[in-house]
């Protein structure tokens, strides 16, 4: 059994079949070769509980390198100080015979935060709801009695269409009170859940319980482009739908809960995604500066400008919680806000197909009607930036808080506000 200080290509390529050496860098860090010329890279520790553990990385070759399976090594390492048994784990996950179990095994390590982004953060727990729902609802009823190991590009294609006409559609109770989940499927579902499907397979191969990946090659259909925006008369009618709902009933009571009619203000008035507005903090608002930062959004850190209205409505609200936009009860994000949009919807006579989304992209197309440019819509609405100084700035500049107030001016103008046409009033909240 042979050290070297540091374990390259040169000494992997020298082993003699049967021949393990270690480094000495890494304790516990190794290479081996097999009887055949198959060499492995593999770890040895201790638990937690004093049990000797012997973990294979990989196999030599693309991706595993010395340089690769040495940083894997020393992440493992860290993981065994915190408790873990990567060789254990690894041996929960290969027992994972089905693909329910395979799902099972890759949604306890995506919820334990294993499983990183293309920006290298855990998945985010909307994410993850989104995943459970796919699996729960597609996966596990077309895929889960199948082997891991049997399945082939043919199967993945065969789910696609499925999904794709709504074999998998159907209605169903939910374990909350008056809850009912309608599965619908679709292009757009299966889409999305074969590129989930991916995912887990990739999880697969990565924990050797199967060579390939079967998603790859499938071509997926793209996704409808959500094109929808409000008409002129539409805006209208949400604006009124706004003011009846913020309107009191004989008792002096608000017809609909405050926070949640001043949500859909907001996001007329900002073009925010509703995720990021009902998780808005009050330690994130910068009233004085009319500007926002945001640590966390889908694309990652964002400042986003506000506009006088959009201030107004923030304004208007009780400082009373962490959250700008509090639930009804408890704590948390408002939860119902979808139930609270459909009722103010309905109080307007407006499509059902206009969601808390369409808000958003009508924003954006209304900025681009004024004659702004993608990238000032870009930073309006919170895009993905392009520039790496954007993640020093800590205020939005002069330029795009008039954009701001302009696009912000024209959608309360079509919304029925009167004093809309000079400067920005305060919105009732």
């Amino acid at each position: 059994m042979a050290k070297v200080d540091r374990i390259g290509l040169r000494d992997v390529r020298a082993l003699k079949p049967g021949q393990l050496i270690w480094e000495e860098t890494l304790p516990g860090f190794g290479a081996r070769r097999q009887k055949s010329s198959a060499v492995a890279y593999v770890l040895a520790y201790r638990t937690a509980e004093g049990r000797q553990r012997w973990h294979t990385i990989g196999r030599h070759g693309a991706p595993w390198t010395p340089d690769k399976a040495r940083t894997e090594a020393k992440r493992l390492l860290g993981e065994v100080v915190k408790g873990s048994d990567p060789a254990a784990e690894a041996r929960a996950v290969r027992k994972a015979e089905t693909v329910a179990e395979l799902c099972d095994a890759y949604w306890a390590d995506a919820e334990a935060g294993n499983l990183l982004t293309r920006r290298r953060t855990p998945k985010k727990a909307s994410t993850l709801l989104s995943d459970k729902g796919r699996i729960d609802k597609h996966i596990r009823p077309l895929l889960g009695q199948m082997k891991v190991a049997a399945v082939t590009r043919a199967d993945v294609e065969a789910f696609l269409q499925a999904v794709s006409v709504g074999k998998t559609a159907r209605r169903a109770k939910t374990g909350k009170k008056r809850g009912l989940s309608n599965v619908r499927g679709g292009r757009g579902a299966a889409s999305r859940t074969v590129g989930l499907l991916g995912a887990i397979f990739a999880y697969a191969v990565r924990h050797q319980m199967r060579a390939d990946n079967p998603v790859h090659g499938v071509t997926r259909p793209a996704d409808a482009r959500r094109d929808r925006r409000l008409t002129e008369d539409e805006y209208a009618a949400l604006g009124k739908a706004l003011r009846l709902a913020d309107a009191k009933d004989d008792k002096g009571n608000a017809k609909l809960w405050p926070a949640a009619v001043a949500a859909v203000w907001f996001l007329a008035l900002s073009g925010w995604r509703s995720g990021e507005a009902l998780g808005l903090g009050w330690a994130e608002v910068d009233l004085a500066r009319r500007t926002i930062i945001l640590t966390d959004t889908k694309t990652g850190r964002s400042m986003r400008p506000l506009s006088r209205a959009a201030c107004d409505v923030l304004r208007g609200l009780s400082r009373s919680g962490e959250l700008v936009f509090p639930p009804t009860r408890g704590e948390g994000r408002m939860s119902g806000f979808r139930k609270l949009w459909n009722r103010i919807a309905k109080l307007g006579n407006l499509p059902s197909e206009l969601t808390p989304h369409v808000l958003r992209h009508s924003f954006a197309s209304l900025a681009a009607d004024l004659g702004y440019s993608e990238p000032t819509i870009a930073a309006l609405v919170g895009h993905k930036g392009h520039t790496i100084t954007s993640r020093y700035v800590h205020a939005a500049d002069a330029v795009l808080l008039a954009s701001a107030d302009v696009v912000a001016r024209r959608t309360a103008e079509l919304m029925g506000d009167t004093a809309a046409g000079g400067e920005v009033v305060a919105l009732r909240a």
